[in-house]
Formats: C-alpha cells, structure tokens, sequence
C-alpha cells in the first residue's frame, strides 16, 4: 500500500493589533483571530513553556506517524477517509477557530475596552448559523474534497476551478503570512526564542504534520488543541473568579471600579461610532467564514450530512463556551493584573504592560497560577498556532493538486499516484514560502491581511458557493464574472483604504473612505453573477447549466452518489 501526503490549507486565525485608536479594519481580524502580536524585546527564557510545547510536539508527532499508516488514498488524505464523527469534527473546528490570537487578543480587547470585546466575538459568531441551516448539509452530499467540487458540480470544470483556487489560494497565502508572524512574535515573548527560529520551527512542523498525515494527522492535531486549549483557559477563568467568590456582580462592580473609564467599558465603544464600518465589519465576519476554504474543507471528513449538521452544532457551543470564558478572564484581568505592579514597566500600574497588550492572558495565569500554568497556556498558545497552520497548508495545497493539477490541467485524467505527488511538492513549497514571507514580513504590521482575507472570501468564494447551491439560473459565465469581480474589488477597497493606502504606503489621504470592504464588495459579486448570467441565459451552454440544476438539487438533498467513508 501507497502511503502518500500532500497539503491541504485551512486557513485559520491571525493577528490583528489591538489598541484603541484603531477602527474597522483592525476591529475586524481582533474580532476574527484577534491581533498581531506586537512586536518586543525577547523575554527571559521560559523553561516551563518550552518543555510543554516539546511534549504536545512530541505526541503529535506520534499522532501523525498513525496517520500516516492509515492514509493510503487521496481521500484519506484530504477528507481522513470521509469517517471522522460529527463530535470529532465539531471539536476539530473549534480548534480550527480558536486560535492563539483569539485568545490573546480578545481578552486584551476586552480588558482595554470592555463590552466592546464582547460585541467582537458576537460579530465572527454569528456565522455559524448560516453555515448550520444554508451549507452544511448541502456541502457534505455535493462536495468530495475541496468546496470547487461544487462550485462546479454544473459548471464548466476548468473555469470555475480556477477561480476558485485562486480566491482560496489567495486567502490561504495572506492567512499563512499573517500566522508565521503572530507565530515569530509570540514566540520572542513567550519563549525567549529568536523569531527566525520561531518561523522556521513552525514551517518545518507545518510540513511534517501535512505531508506524512494529511486531514487525519490534522484534524487529530487540532482536536488536541482545543481540548488543551479550553481546558486551559476554564482552569484560568475559575482560578480567576474564585477572588471573587464566583460572583458577576462583583467582578463588574470592582472592574468598573479599577478601569480608567469606569462604567464606560459596560457601554458600546468604537465599533458604534462608525455604523458603516460596523456593519461591513458583521457582514464580513458573518459570511465570510461560510467562505473560507479551510472551514468549508471539514465538511467533507464526515461520514454523511447528518454528521455535518451535528459537527457545526457541536462547533458552535463550544466557540460560545470559549468566548464567554474570554470574556470572564479579560474582565478579571482588569483588577487582577490592572492593578498589580508586577506586569508593568518599571512596576508604574497604569503604564505599558510588560511584554506588549497582547500579553493579558499570560500575566492572569501567572496571576492566578504561578509559572506553571503561565507555561502551559503559552505552550498551548504556540500549539495553536501550529494546529492552524497546517489546516491551512492542507487547503493550499489541495487547490493546487486536485482542482488545478487534476481537474484543470490533466482534465480529471491524472493517476492518484501523481496528484498525491504534486500535492506533497505543493505542501513544501507552501511551507518555504510561509516561512520566507514570515521573515520579510517581520516589522510589518499585517492586521489588514485579516480583513483582506475575510472579505475576499465574503465577497468571491461564498456568492458563487451559495449561488450554486441554491440558484438555478447561476451560469459559468456569470459565476466567474462575479467571482473574480468580488475578488478584485475586495482587494483593491482593502488596498484603498486607510490601513493600506495611508499607513502601509505613506499617502497622506485614503482612496476608499471605509476600512471594510464586505458591504460593497460583497453585494457587487451576488448583483454580477445575476446580471450575467441573466444575460448569457439563452445560450446553448448556459441552458444545459441550467437544466443540470434539478439533478444537482436531488444530490443535494439526499445525499445519493455522494462519497461515503473509507474502511480501514
């Protein structure tokens, strides 16, 4: 038996700066995968830390080695032979979702500002529904590896494919960046590591985990993750509470009372202040996970639909479950770390935080635990970071080896053998060049990668997605126009806005006066796809597309044809 690997990107979760001053564009990545770790002086060696990160890397290591013995097909390979449990998968996405930098920079949100940070998490939860009733369901019985295999279940193969490789590609590429630096950064804080070797550290695990295990090694990796990772921060949240005999009332009075803005923080903040912003913001967040590949990519290790509805409701309580948590620990930190000395500068309470703002949830478990539990939650904190990175390095290299090698380029003629061997080479070149863009993009400050990232995948991949599922008069022309035309436009609002044009380039005056993109990219691609392919209705193509959709809609509904699970 043939044991292949080959890459597959997820793309997951990233930095994004957290300070006040800033708006939309970095309320929107704080609220998705929270910040960019800001960058710092390295910090003292953590003994702690580092001996628990070497024993999570040494046992998934042994996870990947099983793995790799039970992936011998290109769907054990992509979709884990299609037999992983709807609690497994729920679990896994979870872990997909909740990264470092989730909790890191949320509770550093909420304990600079309050309710806001919670009016945040709202914004990126509130997802899961549509997922949950509009696509879970629907992906699972048309979908086989990758969400292309249904963007053009109807449509012409290679166009379709291709721009669907592109957008997650895309995606994929500046999530990729924006992890390796959170990676680097992070890592000088928490370990007292150089950020190069951060990088490379982080690359080299990525390929190991993608190459020898596939979707099996990575799903396993991340449910790891997520166990450790709310296991933690409950342990951190009840050690915290208990200083306050458990009580919410209490923690509010004495976190209103420690805060500079007082009852202030209970108030909306700086998301109200601009209601466009705020609502591109939640309409980015809110569809744009339902088009990001990495998430969409989990639907297809289940065993049947059922399991993938189960898997978005086990997800989602357990998202929820974390971001309360969040919540509780960044409101404790307020009085806990806010008033004590010790984690500020030259001991000045009030003054810069020791380590940057990202720091919060670090300084309350070592508040509340000592130096152990400080150790493990930064452990936990880079193994997230691995875990989300590898998904993504998947999804990247799955769009290459099965939409673009396979069906574009050899025309769904190409042997296993070989797509298996283009995405083993695709999964190494993600990873050099993740690492390569990591150390390029080290002073950077890569928060409106973020936005960009959600609002390409808002604005190209989920209106040709939900088109496809649920339209009949959806054509190929049509679904490209508006593919690449949300694409396009995305990028560019992104590029003309103040994040970019102003603080990146140096021009004194933005293009675009919003710092989100979704409300008017978004909105462009669905009213495109309409217009054209209204337009192209009559042709001889576009009429068998269309006639093509009542079949679809029965695979759809009924699962039948759809893959079944692999026996091992």
């Amino acid at each position: 038996m043939n044991r292949f690997a080959c890459l597959c990107a997820r793309p997951r979760s990233l930095w994004a700066l957290i300070s006040a001053g800033l708006g939309g564009l970095l309320a929107s990545a704080a609220a998705h995968a929270g910040p960019a770790i800001e960058a710092a002086e390295k910090q003292p060696l953590n003994v702690h830390a580092i001996v628990m990160f070497l024993l999570f890397v040494a046992m998934t290591m042994v996870i990947t080695y099983w793995a790799s013995r039970r992936t011998k097909s290109a769907a054990d390979f992509y979709t884990a032979g299609g037999g992983i449990s709807g609690f497994q998968n729920g679990l896994a996405i979870a872990g997909d979702y909740m990264s470092a930098a989730t909790l890191l920079g949320l509770t550093a949100m909420v304990y600079g500002q309050g309710l806001d940070g919670y009016i945040y998490m709202i914004c990126f939860f509130v997802g899961w529904p549509v997922i949950l009733f509009l696509m879970a369901e629907r992906l699972r019985n048309l979908g086989r590896f990758t969400f292309a295999d249904i963007t053009s279940y109807r449509l012409e193969q290679s166009k379709v494919r291709t721009m669907a490789a592109i957008g997650s590609l895309t995606v994929v590429c500046f999530y990729l960046i924006a992890q390796m630096v959170g990676a680097g950064q992070l890592i000088k804080l928490l370990f007292g590591l150089d950020y190069n070797i951060a990088v490379v550290v982080v690359g080299a695990l990525m390929i190991v985990y993608v190459t020898k295990g596939g979707m099996l090694a990575t799903t396993w990796v991340q449910i790891i993750k997520a166990c450790l990772l709310l296991a933690g921060g409950t342990l951190v949240m009840i050690l915290a509470m208990s200083q306050f005999d458990f009580s919410y009332t209490t923690l509010i009075e004495k976190a209103t009372g420690a805060h500079k803005n007082g009852w202030a923080i209970m108030n909306t903040g700086p998301l109200t202040k601009d209601p466009v912003n705020a609502i591109s913001l939640g309409l980015g967040l809110m569809f744009g996970i339902a088009g990001l590949p990495h998430i969409l990519m989990r639907f297809f290790t289940v065993t049947n639909a059922k399991e993938a509805r189960k898997s978005v409701l086990y997800a989602s309580g357990f998202i929820a479950y974390f971001f309360n948590v969040i919540f509780l620990m960044g409101m404790c930190a307020i009085v806990i770390v806010g008033q004590s000395p010790d984690f500020f500068e030259g001991g000045k309470v009030g003054g810069k935080l020791l380590g940057g703002g990202n720091m919060v949830a670090m300084h309350l478990s070592k508040a509340v635990g000592g130096n152990l539990l400080l150790g493990f939650l930064a452990a936990v904190a880079f193994a997230t970071i691995l875990a989300v990175v590898s998904g993504l390095a998947l999804a990247g290299a799955s769009a290459i080896s099965h939409d673009l090698y396979a069906r574009v380029i050899k025309q769904g003629k190409a042997s296993e053998f070989d797509e298996m061997r283009v995405s083993r080479m695709a999964t190494i070149a993600l990873g050099v060049i993740a690492v390569v863009l990591g150390i390029a993009f080290e002073k950077q400050n890569v928060a409106f990668m973020v936005g960009l990232a959600f609002g390409i995948a808002a604005s190209s991949n989920f209106p040709v997605l939900l088109l496809s599922m649920y339209w009949k008069g959806l054509t190929t022309r049509g679904a490209l126009a508006g593919g690449y035309i949300g694409l396009i436009s995305a990028v560019l609002l992104v590029v003309f806005s103040k994040a970019v044009w102003v603080t990146v380039l140096g021009y004194p005056t933005p293009l675009f006066g919003y710092e989100q993109p979704a409300l008017f990219s978004m909105p462009v691609a669905f009213l495109v796809c309409f217009i054209v392919s209204k337009l192209d209705a009559n042709s001889a193509r576009s009429k068998a597309e269309i006639a093509a959709f009542d079949d679809q809609f029965v695979r759809a509904q009924t699962g039948y044809g759809a893959a079944s699970a692999s026996n091992h």
